[in-house]
């Protein structure tokens, strides 16, 4: 039976560096005997160029190192934190059901079929962009989770640490693989959990500053100015980086008493990217 999805110029672009950027525009594909054709939906605001590009997604897909079973490892990853999600495989059925659906798509290798992840549990991985890497046998959906992804209910299926089980023999809870700036994250949100748990002891800097918001603030103040005398001294780049680290340390302390996740502030940030910011400005001012 032949799918058939609707594509038009401006919803898919293809670059050199082998990325597939997909907008919020549908596709239309026709798929008939391995053959996917389309029908041009043209512009008069779009140039020449920029008319629809199928034929260099095809030759994309063609260039793909398939195994002999006609599969690509395709890894699912968080386009504000950077973490890894889950891992599968897709054929190239697979990946042309994630352009056009714009969900994680995978090709069950026990089940002989293509499945797309949360169509169970509604925890899908909304894709925003997907990505070849160089030798063109590995692919990246690059999305939003809606929930969970692993099915344990863990916000990644990467959660087990080989060096914690190496430096200790019993490992309580999950580990999951953050980056640097959520582990800090991390951290400051177990220090908030123990405040308000009414833990005993010398408080730490970052209780400190949990507990006393004049405090938190004043030093938000003090670090940016820090900051912006590096650049109006032109002191070194050493010096602004440390500045820096120490103006988002405590901003993400601010974040959690907000209970303001830094993911929240990513997307945000990812959302402006396409606005200028004076448009992005008059938007908050009308909203507000």
């Amino acid at each position: 039976m032949a799918v058939s999805y609707y594509l038009c110029p401006q919803s898919l672009r293809v670059s050199s560096g082998s990325r597939l950027f997909i907008s919020n525009s549908g596709y239309s594909w026709d798929n008939h005997k391995n053959r996917i054709h389309h029908r041009v939906c043209a512009s008069a605001r779009q140039p020449e160029k920029d008319l629809c590009l199928e034929s260099k997604v095809q030759t994309l897909l063609d260039n793909v190192k398939w195994d002999d079973k006609g599969l690509a490892v395709a890894i699912a990853q968080n386009v504000d934190t950077g973490a890894i999600l889950m891992q599968g495989f897709a054929n190239r059925d697979a990946v042309v059901t994630a352009i056009s659906s714009r969900k994680a798509t995978f090709y069950s290798r026990s089940r002989s079929m293509l499945w797309t992840k949360g169509e169970t549990s509604n925890n899908f991985i909304n894709i925003h962009d997907i990505f070849f890497d160089c030798d063109r046998d590995s692919i990246i959906y690059l999305g939003k989770p809606d929930g969970p992804t692993c099915h344990t209910g863990s916000e990644t299926c990467y959660y087990t640490s080989v060096f914690d089980l190496k430096e200790h023999q019993q490992v309580e809870g999950n580990e999951l693989a953050l980056t640097t700036l959520y582990s800090l994250e991390s951290t400051i949100l177990q220090r908030k959990s123990e405040v308000e748990a009414e833990q005993s002891g010398k408080p730490s800097w970052t209780k400190r500053l949990l507990l006393d918001n004049h405090l938190l603030c004043s030093k938000i103040r003090e670090e940016a100015d820090e900051l912006c005398r590096t650049l109006e001294e032109n002191e070194d780049k050493s010096r602004t980086a440390s500045e820096m680290a120490d103006v988002l340390y405590h901003a993400m302390v601010l974040l959690a008493l907000k209970d303001v996740k830094i993911e929240d502030v990513m997307q945000v940030l990812r959302q402006r990217f396409s606005k200028s910011g004076i448009e992005e400005k008059k938007s908050r001012v009308s909203q507000g």
